[in-house]
């Protein structure tokens, strides 16, 4: 059964090693193993086309997997991905400009207000209770409010 094992050629190793890497590259969140499995790839094109022993290969896929994610690392700092919807997951974000009631009095800068079914901590100017007044932002779980005119 080893027989067919050991009469593959290296290179097959490597090719299935980028591929298998670049599978899980969509299973695991960041963009880390895409590197590496460029830096496989590679090995196995170049076992492929040149008559490299493996200790070799080991040491030129060491070499080129961190020489990949340092250069891919500077890439992504230079060249951040914009999110489509900053404020996706953000619920505080997302109620920005639209109105709430105090429920408990919003003084010395902090109170309560309600917007749809959630009462959340607010942070603003002092108002009543049963006063409406407008969403500006979040900062964390508590919202941050203006008196409307």
């Amino acid at each position: 059964m080893g027989e067919w094992l050991s009469s593959l050629d290296v290179w097959w190793f490597w090719l299935a090693l980028g591929l298998f890497l670049a599978a899980a590259e969509m299973l695991v969140p960041g963009i880390f193993l895409i590197w590496l499995a460029g830096a496989a790839l590679v090995i196995g094109a170049l076992a492929f086309l040149l008559p490299i022993g493996v200790p070799v290969q080991i040491l030129l896929f060491a070499v080129l997997a961190i020489a990949t994610l340092y250069l891919g690392k500077r890439y992504l700092r230079d060249n951040p991905i914009a999110a489509a919807d900053p404020a996706m997951n953000k619920r505080g974000l997302r109620l920005a400009g639209q109105m709430a009631t105090v429920t408990q009095a919003i003084s010395g800068g902090q109170g309560r207000v309600h917007h749809g079914d959630t009462e959340w901590i607010a942070r603003g100017p002092d108002a009543p209770v049963g006063a409406r007044v407008r969403i500006t932002g979040a900062d964390g779980a508590e919202l941050l409010v203006e008196p409307t005119e």
